[in-house]
């Protein structure tokens, strides 16, 4: 399961309230995106919480693709976000506290951290590949990128 399947909307049915239909809790879920995407009901939502929402449309669900939002963008874009975060050196329990501040979503510190762990363990695969291939250049970015996800 992907991180962005575990990542949910803090106080949905609040949210749902303010705009009188019922949304999903994950926050990458159909029914989350088109709401989201295609912006209906905004209106109607406090300003703090609309300009989150706002944001979290802005930042993630803006792409030129066909299939926007259902072509896979946010979610890569919203992994991006969560490495670098990491990458700012944020433990799981800070990058919940950001994302929420930020976006109002929320995750479970435990879900952050089995998808940083599991980032660190494909790199390591990686890194065994390059050192196979003799690609040494390449196995020395792949250490570097572990090690600043692993910090």
């Amino acid at each position: 399961m992907a991180i962005t399947d575990k990542i949910y909307v803090k106080n949905h049915r609040q949210l749902s309230s303010q705009l009188e239909t019922n949304i999903p809790k994950g926050a990458f879920k159909g029914a989350t995106l088109d709401i989201l995407f295609q912006g209906e009901g905004l209106e109607k939502l406090d300003d703090a919480t609309r300009d989150r929402v706002l944001d979290f449309a802005q930042d993630f669900l803006d792409c030129a693709c066909d299939d926007n939002p259902y072509c896979g963008c946010p979610e890569r874009k919203f992994i991006r976000y969560l490495l670098e975060l990491r990458a700012q050196g944020l433990g799981p329990d800070a990058i919940v506290d950001v994302m929420s501040d930020d976006y109002m979503l929320y995750a479970y510190s435990g879900d952050v951290l089995s998808f940083l762990d599991d980032g660190v363990r494909t790199l390591e695969a990686a890194e065994g590949l390059a050192r196979v291939e003799r690609a040494n250049e390449k196995c020395n970015e792949i250490r570097d990128a572990k090690h600043d996800l692993a910090k």
